[in-house]
C-alpha cells in the first residue's frame, strides 16, 4: 500500500467542493426553469381568467321609455337584433358575416336554446355583441299568467347568469313585437329597465328570400332604427352582407342596441 502524500487531503477537498458547487449549480438551474415555466404560463391563466368575466348589466338609459322601439332619429346608427334560436351553425354564420364587416349586434336568445347550446353565450358576447333574454320557452309570454310569464323571464335570466355572470342586457317578449304592462312590469321586477321592441321586422322568419329580406329592411329602416332578425333561418346569412353594404352606403353603423342608445 503506497504511502498518502499531503497533496491528497487537498485534492479530495477540492472535489468535494466541485461536487457541492455542481449540485448548487443545478439546483439554481431547476430552480430558474421553474421561475420561467410559472412566468410563461402566468399570462395564459390571466387571459383565461379575463375571458370569463362577468357580462354587462342591464342598463336604465334617461329619458327612453320602459319599451323601446327605436334610438335616438338624429344619429347615423341602427341595431340588427336577432332573435336567438335556431341551428348553431348557422348562428354563427350570421354573427361571422357581421364581424366580417365591423358590426355588432344584439342577440335576444331563448333560454332552452343555451341549454342545448351554452357556448353560444360567450361566443356572442366574445365578438362584442350584446345578449339578451328572449324567454325560456319561447311561447306567447304576453297570454300567460303572472306566474307563469315569471317563470318564463327569469328562467332565460337564470341561465344567461349562470353561463355569463349578467341575466343579459335586455328583454325582449317572444311571439309578440311589444310586451303587455304586466310584461313589462314583470321583467323590470326580473332586472331588465326596459323591454326592448322594434320598429323594422325583416320577416326573414318567413323565408322569403334573401332579396326580400333585404328590400323588407331597406325600404323601412332609418336613423335609430331597431330591426327585427333571426338566427335559424338561411335567407339571413345570404341577406346579410347586402344589407350591410346598403347600410354602409347611407352611412348607417350597425352597431348593438347599448351602443344606440348610449
Amino acid at each position: 500500500m503506497g504511502r498518502v502524500t499531503q497533496a491528497e487531503p487537498i485534492r479530495r477537498r477540492s472535489a468535494l467542493r466541485a461536487g457541492a458547487g455542481l449540485t448548487a449549480a443545478l439546483a439554481t438551474g431547476c430552480a430558474a426553469t421553474e421561475r420561467a415555466a410559472t412566468t410563461a404560463t402566468a399570462p395564459q391563466a390571466h387571459r383565461s381568467t379575463a375571458a370569463a368575466r362577468a357580462a354587462p348589466q342591464p342598463r336604465r338609459f334617461p329619458g327612453q321609455p320602459a319599451q323601446i322601439d327605436h334610438g335616438p332619429r338624429t344619429r347615423d346608427r341602427v341595431a340588427l337584433t336577432f332573435h336567438g334560436q335556431g341551428d348553431p351553425a348557422v348562428a354563427r354564420s350570421v354573427l361571422k358575416e357581421a364581424e366580417r364587416a365591423g358590426a355588432h349586434v344584439t342577440v335576444l336568445a331563448v333560454g332552452t336554446w343555451l341549454d342545448a347550446h351554452p357556448d353560444m353565450a360567450r361566443r356572442i358576447l366574445d365578438g362584442g355583441h350584446d345578449l339578451g333574454n328572449h324567454t325560456l320557452h319561447h311561447i306567447g309570454v304576453n297570454d300567460l299568467s303572472e306566474a307563469d310569464a315569471t317563470a318564463e323571464i327569469t328562467g332565460c335570466a337564470t341561465r344567461i347568469r349562470r353561463l355569463t355572470g349578467s341575466v343579459g342586457t335586455w328583454f325582449r317578449p317572444s311571439r309578440a313585437q311589444r310586451a303587455t304592462p304586466l310584461v313589462t312590469r314583470l321583467a323590470e321586477r326580473a332586472g331588465y329597465p326596459h323591454v326592448l321592441s322594434y320598429d323594422v321586422d325583416s320577416l326573414d322568419f318567413t323565408s322569403p328570400g334573401p332579396a326580400a329580406v333585404v328590400d323588407n329592411v331597406t325600404s323601412a329602416v332609418r336613423p335609430g332604427s331597431i330591426v327585427s332578425l333571426h338566427f335559424g333561418y338561411r335567407d339571413t346569412i345570404a341577406a346579410l352582407p347586402p344589407l350591410l353594404d346598403h347600410l354602409a352606403r347611407r352611412g348607417l353603423s350597425a352597431v348593438t342596441c347599448t351602443e344606440l342608445l348610449s
